[in-house]
């Protein structure tokens, strides 16, 4: 079968990626998805079970920093594009080993820019139809006040291991294509919400620590603001930004949706007091508050004015449509929580696809 496009998903079993690998090999059946993951503790091939026998798709276990299995994919499937999300993401772990995101954002990312580079100006089309679009945070932009937005023009400054290693690999993208003249996009996106999310991220956290009359440590004061943005509009997002992004160009991708940490939490135990039946209040007298982490930003904001005139996209869910939607996942879908939570997803990959 042949196919109009070659992409590679890289990171593809993970929270965003395994969004956006559905997106794609479900919208576009006459291209072929490569899901590149190393299946590391955020990557999950369950997330994709219900995609992982189409015809249009491919797992690959692959880990970014690896040359030599990246040059083999690219010769085995002969890419004409990369969608890149694999990542170290989480601010707390990388505050712990630091290194580790050194090694996966900053290497790896250099290690698909190079390989990208080398390929394609090999090939009888050179640099034509090519695309490598690198996925990035709000967080490289560092920390506002309590006014203004962050823009595509807004400086880098990163405040903590995890965003120093994205801005790195941010500038390595942008070296590429001033260097090399790789047809490169970017997007920088505030924080995502929904199903499928590792649970020591804030919101499904919550969500499985009120089930379960669990502690909800909440740093510092809970005065902390974060822009949310469901994932299922983030991967729309990098949909229409690969497709009509204007190469070497940048985009912000925001909900135009502040909330404080504190408010969320609430919001989340009022939502789940209704959803399990509990009089309102009891999941409230759950919160508790813990010493603040390192170098914590405040507030993060994004504008996506840009994304929203020039290539026509908005969020399509108000936040506490899309938190009851995220809650009647997370409460649906116990088995999956309990696989993560225990580790056993860790051994789906040995039992699919190893015996293949």
């Amino acid at each position: 079968m042949s196919f109009a496009r070659k992409i590679m998903v890289t990171g593809g079993a993970g929270f965003i990626g395994s969004h956006v690998v559905r997106l794609f090999v479900n919208k576009y059946p006459d291209y072929l998805i490569v899901n590149a993951d190393a299946l590391t503790y955020a990557g999950n091939l369950e997330n994709l079970k219900d995609i992982e026998l189409a015809a249009n798709y491919r797992f690959e276990r692959a880990d970014i920093t690896d040359a030599g299995r990246i040059e083999q994919l690219f010769a085995e499937y002969d890419f004409d594009a990369v969608i890149h999300l694999a990542a170290e993401s989480h601010v707390d772990r990388s505050i712990i080993d630091p290194l580790a995101f050194v090694k996966t954002n900053v290497l790896g990312t250099a290690t698909l820019l190079n390989i990208s580079r080398k390929y394609w100006s090999k090939t009888p089309d050179g640099m034509t139809g090519k695309r490598f679009y690198h996925v990035s945070t709000d967080e490289v932009y560092g920390s506002l006040g309590d006014e203004g937005f962050f823009t595509e023009e807004t400086s880098y400054d990163p405040r903590s291991p995890y965003s120093a290693s994205k801005a790195s690999s941010d500038h390595l993208v942008m070296a590429w294509y001033h260097t090399y003249g790789l047809p490169v996009v970017m997007s920088n996106c505030s924080n995502n919400y929904g199903s499928y999310h590792f649970p020591e991220k804030l919101i499904p956290l919550m969500i499985n620590n009120i089930k379960n009359n669990k502690s909800l440590p909440v740093y510092g004061k809970g005065e902390n603001v974060r822009d949310w943005l469901f994932v299922d509009d983030h991967a729309r997002a990098i949909d229409v930004i690969f497709h009509e992004g204007k190469t070497g160009d940048k985009y912000n991708v925001g909900g135009f949706n502040e909330w404080k940490n504190i408010d969320l939490v609430h919001l989340l135990c009022k939502i789940m007091d209704k959803q399990l039946g509990r009089p309102q209040g009891t999941s409230a007298k759950l919160i508790t508050y813990v010493k603040d982490r390192p170098g914590h930003d405040m507030r993060y904001a994004i504008d996506a004015t840009k994304l929203n005139k020039e290539l026509g996209w908005k969020p399509s869910l108000q936040f506490e449509e899309g938190l009851e939607k995220t809650v009647e996942w997370y409460l649906a879908n116990e088995d999956w929580v309990k696989h993560v939570t225990s580790g056993d997803y860790q051994h789906y990959y040995e039992a699919q696809y190893v015996k293949r």
